[in-house]
């Protein structure tokens, strides 16, 4: 049983995760070298969202351009509904 001991202290006496479980509780697995959070919770490679949110670029419609186009449009019906109102 000695030999057991020897291989795990030292991930016995590595930092833990300590992030919020559903229990409330704080999760007790050993944090990823170099990271404040267990593999599971955030600490693995990859893991998170990207850099950039893309998904938001795909469609266009917060594009300088668009927005330019959307104001002129506004700024168009506007002075129509000025000249209607005026008739």
């Amino acid at each position: 049983m000695s030999g057991h001991v020897s291989t795990t202290g030292a991930m016995l006496t590595s930092p833990r995760c300590g992030a919020k479980t559903r229990s409330s509780g704080a999760c007790r697995a050993p944090a990823v070298r170099g990271k404040r959070r267990c593999r599971m919770h955030g600490g693995a490679k990859g893991s998170g969202a990207p850099k950039a949110n893309r998904n938001a670029r795909k469609h266009g419609l917060f594009t300088r351009d668009a927005i330019a186009e959307r104001r002129e449009i506004r700024a168009l019906l506007g002075r129509v509904q000025r000249l209607l109102e005026g008739t």
